[in-house]
């Protein structure tokens, strides 16, 4: 098909064409580049609940190294919420702050997915509105004493093209966001799990030096013993 041919075609249907291959760059630019950032987001998730499966106890200064390497993703960024809290407050603070921030990393997860929502509903209107612009025009077209019945045709033909270019811009913008919500979804799961397993090996609190128990004292404050060395934890424990 020469550019004489789309050229025509495009303006048989108002122009209409033309925002579908714009739509068509938008669809797909944006689906590359969300399949592209989740399977990150998906990678790095899956490797912090390998890490913490592999511990009893939460180690903060390898945690803290690993929370550096990997600063970008957003289980990183609920782990480092976590190392920063104080855990001499109630194990109900800290599930809060955790669950605050799940919920900011969030919008960053399903950044951009709405324009693909948008044109799997806009591109079968403008679809329909470019093969009404086209029917006019070949319609227009019977009022000429000459006109023959094989031309007025071939504008129905054209002009059902931009039906058919808004249906197929629709069905793999649908396909893509159904594909990229169930992602979505793996990811907030992955940090929903890395949030109750930083609650489970962190509380009782746990410091590098060993678990530092909030008892409370006869006036009702609460108090916190100094840290004391691995080794006599350990023998405590025993």
């Amino acid at each position: 098909m020469s550019l004489d041919t789309l050229t025509h075609l495009a303006q048989t249907s108002g122009g209409i064409l033309y925002i579908m291959a714009l739509l068509l760059f938008v669809a797909l630019a944006v689906s590359v580049e969300r399949f592209w950032a989740i399977s990150r987001m998906l990678a790095s998730a899956k490797g912090w609940i390998r890490e913490l499966k592999s511990h009893a106890h939460v180690d903060v200064k390898q945690l803290k190294a690993k929370v550096d390497d990997d600063a970008d993703s957003p289980a990183a960024q609920v782990v480092a919420v976590a190392l920063q809290h104080d855990l001499a407050d109630p194990l109900d603070h800290f599930t809060d702050r955790l669950e605050e921030a799940v919920m900011d990393q969030a919008p960053r997860i399903d950044r951009g997915l709405w324009m693909l929502d948008t044109i799997v509903t806009l591109a079968p209107l403008l679809g329909l509105l470019g093969t009404i612009i086209g029917m006019f025009n070949t319609f227009s077209a019977l009022s000429n004493p000459g006109a023959a019945t094989q031309a007025v045709t071939g504008g129905v033909g054209e002009a059902l093209l931009a039906t058919a270019a808004g249906l197929f811009i629709a069905v793999l913008g649908l396909v893509a966001f159904n594909a990229l919500n169930q992602r979505v979804r793996l990811v907030m799961h992955q940090l929903e799990r890395i949030k109750l397993m930083l609650s489970n090996r962190m509380y009782p609190h746990y410091r590098e030096g060993g678990v530092r128990p909030v008892v409370v004292a006869q006036n009702g404050q609460a108090v916190r013993p100094a840290a004391q060395p691995a080794a006599t934890l350990q023998q405590k424990m025993a």
